[in-house]
């Protein structure tokens, strides 16, 4: 099997962990364990990880002037980022979720266009256009039944995250060009702790460890070791092969790969709005890269 093919199933299996992820990662908050202390165990988690990975098989030295940006990105990427996506998958659904995250590459676009000065041609601004009109189809459009569709509130934090988390993508980009990727995130998810700590310590001291089943224990191991730490390792292997757009382009499978694994464990379900949408955002996702 060629280096490029496995590239490929790489970042195929870490989109598939990321769309398992918004179904798994529900099934344990409010019953066994609140949005906030999740964080706290997800990142402190992710952070023995990286350091254990990084003190083994990495030895990086960090200029002192790039860490008020690893800061800046720890609070958007991690800290921020974190806390509005578990906060709003908490109250809204995991399709809803993950279709709302699809508007990450059509942010990044607007924020590297106001930040990094690059132009928006005719092309892109249309899908940037078509693409948030599909969110926002999904945000105001909701069907008579409720009961598994979360709420417009639950909708609009994830959008913020997703917004957050566009921000981190663009900040990120000059520090990836300078350093390893474990060194790059190592940092970044250690700063991004800051944030977290005041807000999730309480609901982090209050989980009753001894109330967990074997399925609530091993989800929280899947969201730990396998959303955050393994397929951050998957998409990092895929970049050594593949081009960013490639990589990026992946991500339009989350809703569909969402979206089944909820269907099929009966914890949401598909109606024309979300269909609508998706295809709305998947139009102006490939104007986008279509440039």
């Amino acid at each position: 099997m060629s280096r490029s093919l496995l590239g490929h199933l790489a970042i195929l299996i870490a989109n598939l962990i990321y769309g398992i992820n918004y179904t798994v990662a529900k099934e344990v908050m409010g019953t066994y364990i609140q949005p906030f202390g999740f964080i706290l165990l997800r990142v402190a988690g992710t952070i023995a990880l990286i350091w254990t990975t990084a003190l083994l098989f990495v030895n990086e030295k960090v200029a002192k002037e790039d860490h008020r940006r690893l800061l800046l990105c720890g609070l958007t990427g991690v800290g921020i980022n974190q806390m509005l996506f578990f906060w709003g998958l908490s109250l809204t659904s995991p399709i809803n979720s993950s279709i709302i995250m699809v508007t990450t590459p059509l942010l990044v676009t607007i924020i590297a266009g106001i930040l990094l000065k690059e132009g928006i041609s005719t092309k892109r601004g249309a899908g940037l256009f078509i693409g948030l009109t599909g969110a926002v189809i999904l945000l105001v459009l909701k069907p008579v039944d409720n009961s598994v569709s979360g709420d417009l509130f639950g909708d609009f934090i994830t959008f913020l995250n997703a917004c957050s988390y566009a921000v981190y993508l663009v900040l990120v980009k000059p520090l990836m060009k300078k350093y390893k990727p474990v060194t790059v995130m190592k940092w970044v998810f250690l700063y991004g702790l800051i944030p977290v700590l005041p807000f999730g310590t309480e609901q982090f001291f209050a989980i009753e460890w001894s109330t967990f089943t074997t399925n609530a224990i091993w989800a929280v191991v899947f969201v730990v070791a396998g959303t955050t730490f393994l397929a951050y390792l998957l998409n990092t292997y895929g970049l050594v092969t593949l081009s960013p757009g490639v990589v990026s382009a992946y991500i339009y499978l989350q809703p569909a790969l969402a979206a089944l694994v909820a269907v099929m464990l009966g914890k949401d379900q598909l109606d024309t709005v979300k269909i609508g949408s998706t295809a709305l955002i998947f139009i102006g996702v490939y104007l986008v890269n279509k440039n």
